[in-house]
């Protein structure tokens, strides 16, 4: 076991003061705006020295019976003196942590932080105490760890913070970049179960994996929980991004229906060896019936959020009260659970590579590892397409835009049915039905999202909405 397991009560309440003021402002932080107060913090050294620590912060917010708790990780570095290096990433000053003047940093922006991570990965050691510790895993036939490594902080992300660990100069190992999940919940992270189950089975279309990091930790109840707090996986160097790939294609007028096909052919491998590595359920009447009442709350949240979405209530209703009566539905399986454009990466020697199947980072992690319709990735992606078109109708022209998420529509559905024999055009079968719903069901979400912190874009999902009701 690494590091001392044990914290100074009176530096535990600093720090929490200190990152009850810091962590509202981050991109990670999910309840910005909201009054927040401090239920509990746990600490753990993750080095021999103690540089390197990770917190586990658990903040309420609301009150009464609306009251929420959610536990962040918190990766810190608390360094004796100030680091010119990491003057970006400073926390903030306290005179007295562990007995001594402290510069705590924002940990995965310092390389110390990473490496000790990267450490506990390759020794596969552990740190901490049984009631707030890490340990680390390697993947069995998995990329190695480098020693020595650099680290680099990757820009855009919100709900996790992710570091790109580039080997030093002459070293075989591959890049690797780490995930460090942000909100802590119990159970395994389908991140880390899904892309190895895939990886296992000599699936190309996810990045190889290297290791993570499990734990445990005080839940908001006062139990212990266990679950995964960090991913390490193939970092593929010089790949581009699908969204901007597509929206460049979009801009330039140029045809995008043959990388929509290979993305479709992708897509239906992926799903045919998570059905085949990972548990299916039928799909019986009662759970298409309770997939039906949540699909048709979506559509009464959404009309009661945004009014002008009434004028389709009755229509969108029928659309998903039709799953009720679907017969022949394809089986329920694991899935990707939050599919588009910006989770896909296009590598010169591997073709389109699926990342992050951590699934929407909003709903509850059990929520997020139930089986589910494959149909419901393919509903996204599509949803993916129309909005690349859009972004680009302003240069082109809507009716050139249209044209062209058309064709990426078509080639994708295409290469989809070929690869699971599940073809969604075909009208009136169990397919068409439950992908016209998810279709709907996403379209809403993204209007009300739309109306909520994009007004201008509103007028994309809400074309959507009008298409899949008319």
């Amino acid at each position: 076991m690494t590091g001392p397991t044990t914290t100074d009560p009176a530096s535990d309440a600093a720090l929490a003061e200190l990152l009850l003021q810091w962590a509202p402002h981050q991109r990670w932080f999910a309840h910005k705006g909201a009054s927040v107060h401090l239920q509990r913090l746990e600490r753990t050294p993750l080095d021999e020295g103690g540089v390197a620590q990770l917190v586990a912060l658990t903040v309420r917010t609301g009150a009464g019976e609306e009251a929420t708790s959610t536990v962040y990780a918190v990766p810190l570095t608390v360094r004796p003196a100030p680091d010119d290096d990491l003057a970006g990433a400073l926390v903030g000053h306290l005179p007295d942590v562990d007995g001594a003047e402290a510069w705590v940093y924002d940990g995965p922006h310092d390389p110390t932080f990473t490496r000790a991570l990267l450490t506990l990965v390759a020794a596969e050691e552990g740190a901490g105490s049984a009631a707030f510790g890490v340990h680390g895993t390697s993947a069995d036939g998995g990329l190695p760890v480098p020693t020595g490594a650099s680290t680099k902080v990757l820009g855009g992300e919100q709900s996790n913070t992710s570091i790109v660990v580039t080997p030093p100069p002459g070293s075989d190992a591959a890049p690797l970049i780490a995930k460090v999940f942000r909100v802590l919940s119990a159970g395994d992270n389908p991140d880390v179960v899904v892309q190895t189950a895939l990886a296992a089975a000599g699936c190309e279309r996810v990045p190889r994996p290297a290791g993570w990091v499990d734990g445990q930790w005080t839940a908001p109840d006062g139990r212990v929980a266990h679950g995964h707090l960090a991913h390490l996986t193939e970092f593929l160097a010089g790949s581009q991004d699908a969204w901007r790939v597509a929206t460049a294609a979009v801009e330039q007028g140029r045809d995008f229906s043959a990388e929509a096909g290979e993305l479709g052919a992708a897509t239906a491998e992926v799903h045919a060896v998570l059905a085949r590595e990972l548990a299916t359920e039928p799909a019986t009447p009662e759970r298409l019936a309770a997939f039906a009442d949540g699909l048709a709350a979506r559509v009464a949240w959404a009309c009661t959020a945004v009014p002008e979405l009434h004028e389709v209530a009755e229509a969108a209703t029928a659309r998903v009260d039709a799953v009720r009566h679907v017969s022949g539905a394809p089986d329920l399986q694991r899935v990707h659970g939050d599919y588009h454009l910006g989770q896909v990466l296009r590598s010169e020697q591997r073709g389109w590579v699926l990342l992050d199947f951590e699934g929407e980072p909003l709903r509850p992690l059990a929520e997020r590892s139930v089986p589910d319709l494959a149909l419901r990735d393919v509903a996204g992606m599509l949803r993916s397409f129309d909005y690349a078109a859009s972004s680009g109708a302003g240069r082109v022209g809507e009716e050139a835009a249209g044209r062209w998420a058309a064709a990426c529509r078509e080639a994708f559905l295409a290469a989809y049915a070929a690869g699971t024999g599940v073809d969604p055009r075909e009208p009136g079968s169990a397919a068409a039905t439950l992908l016209a719903a998810l279709e709907l069901d996403k379209a809403l979400y993204e209007v009300v999202y739309e109306v909520r912190n994009r007004p201008d874009w509103v007028g994309i999902p809400m074309g959507a909405v009008r298409r899949l009701t008319s």
